[in-house]
């Protein structure tokens, strides 16, 4: 786990994304639910920003409150994700350096969701994480199949 008072010592990866998150829930933050979902799991913070040092830091969020609330919603709407795997425990609201950030904790699909695919489509909204990208699952089928005829 992660010291969440030293977010500076930390950079986005495989296994984590940090979002800002002041307007609302970015539309981002789909593709990396289902980025993490589809490969080994992973932490979503948002209200964190990267710097261009890669260094991530809290900034103030208006209303983590609202944005859990907005998040379950969400997440339990089949048109915007095929399977919500979390439960209470994996979204919460955490201090970071005396600022309130949303902490997402998404774990690896199992069997019976893989994928996970956002917006009610399994062909272009399935993705897969590598280092700190999310990309369509669909694209690695496709240069898999190019590579293995």
């Amino acid at each position: 786990m992660i010291d969440l008072n030293h977010l500076e010592q930390y950079r986005e990866g495989n296994r984590l994304e940090a979002k800002k998150a002041v307007g609302g829930l970015p539309v981002s933050l789909w593709e990396t639910y289902s980025a993490f979902a589809n490969t080994q799991g992973g932490l979503i913070l948002l209200g964190v920003v990267e710097s261009p040092d890669g260094s991530l830091h809290p900034i103030d969020l208006p209303d983590p409150d609202g944005l859990v609330m907005d998040f379950w919603a969400l997440v339990n709407d089949p048109g915007t994700v095929s399977a919500n795997l979390l439960t209470d425990k994996d979204v919460t609201i955490e201090q970071a350096e005396g600022k309130q950030i949303v902490a997402i904790r998404i774990p690896k699909a199992s069997g019976r969701d893989f994928p996970v695919y956002i917006f009610g489509d399994p062909l272009y909204g399935a993705y897969y994480r590598i280092g700190d990208g999310d990309f369509r699952l669909f694209q690695k089928k496709l240069l898999e199949s190019e590579r293995n005829p």
